[in-house]
């Protein structure tokens, strides 16, 4: 059984979870930032989690460039850094529950028998559960809409059924999916309140499934804006876009606030700006728009 974290009515617990997939950027930093401050106006600890459970896509080293671009910043975790990696055994008893309680089945589909629209048909759905079946796992999922409350986002819902399906829970190689690990090692550490960027939004009503079949309570959940590259495409760490480590620390921290709805005055060095911060920060300010364009000559301030 997977451990439920604390209720709502327990201290704050807020993290960062990057994936070490390349330097961090300044889409990175924002959700760092913002995740940090929360977590400091309510008094809370701040956690960072290395997300590493997916080697293909990783690049070596930059897990320890992010852990170091943080300690730059001026961001100190409230605890040991958590790697994913080491979570294997967890994530693997959560899917045995999951099967066991008949809530997941194997899937044997390859991405070329699923329909162009995305939404698992659900052609392996009375397959027999077992554990070693080669292939993937699926999570069963039940027609009607799960909805929330962002507190930057306002009030979002989505049908899993019409819109994905029967989602992944373990790759077809043997490694958890995101949406499983997230949820694990977000009860495993006690996280309270998970502020990241909005285009993990729509990730959000699997999670919370994941959560109610695991009889865990789900946390709040505050979705930051995203920066965009100014044609609108997502900024990329695998492209190396805007790297922080190549930016000024009190230049990096003044434009994450200013993205963020905060106007610190000018000309403030890296310690007096997060004094600001902390003094200033309102989730009220932050634009609740899911996208905004960032362009390099915002990092001078």
């Amino acid at each position: 059984m997977v451990r439920d974290r604390p209720q709502h009515s327990e201290p704050y617990v807020g993290r960062f979870a990057p994936s070490p997939t390349g330097d961090l950027h300044f889409g990175s930093l924002v959700a760092a930032v913002g995740s940090y401050l929360q977590a400091r106006a309510r008094g809370g600890r701040w956690l960072v989690r290395i997300e590493d459970i997916d080697p293909p896509r990783e690049v070596a080293g930059s897990a320890a460039r992010i852990l170091g671009d943080l300690r730059r910043y001026g961001m100190h975790p409230d605890g040991e850094v958590l790697y994913q990696s080491t979570r294997a055994d967890a994530h693997a008893a959560a899917i045995a529950q999951l099967l066991a309680q008949g809530d997941a089945f194997p899937c044997a589909c390859t991405r070329s028998m699923l329909p162009a629209s995305g939404v698992y048909p659900g052609t392996c759905r009375a397959r027999s559960v077992t554990v070693s079946t080669p292939g993937s796992i699926r999570l069963r999922v039940d027609h009607g809409p799960i909805a929330f409350t962002d507190r930057v986002m306002g009030r979002h819902a989505q049908d899993l059924a019409a819109t994905v399906g029967d989602f992944v829970i373990r790759r077809s190689d043997g490694l958890p999916a995101y949406q499983l690990a997230v949820v694990v090692d977000d009860a495993e550490q006690g996280i309270t309140e998970i502020v990241r960027g909005a285009d993990l939004l729509d990730s959000t009503p699997r999670q919370m499934l994941v959560h109610r079949r695991l009889g865990l309570t789900p946390p709040r959940y505050l979705h930051l804006p995203v920066a965009v590259n100014p044609d609108g495409s997502k900024l990329s760490k695998r492209l190396r876009s805007d790297p922080v480590n190549l930016t000024d620390p009190a230049d990096g921290l003044a434009a994450a606030l200013r993205f963020l709805g905060h106007a610190p005055p000018a000309g403030l060095d890296l310690a007096r700006l997060w004094e600001w911060g902390h003094a200033h920060w309102d989730v009220a300010r932050i634009p609740s728009r899911p996208t905004i364009a960032f362009c390099p000559d915002t990092l001078k301030h």
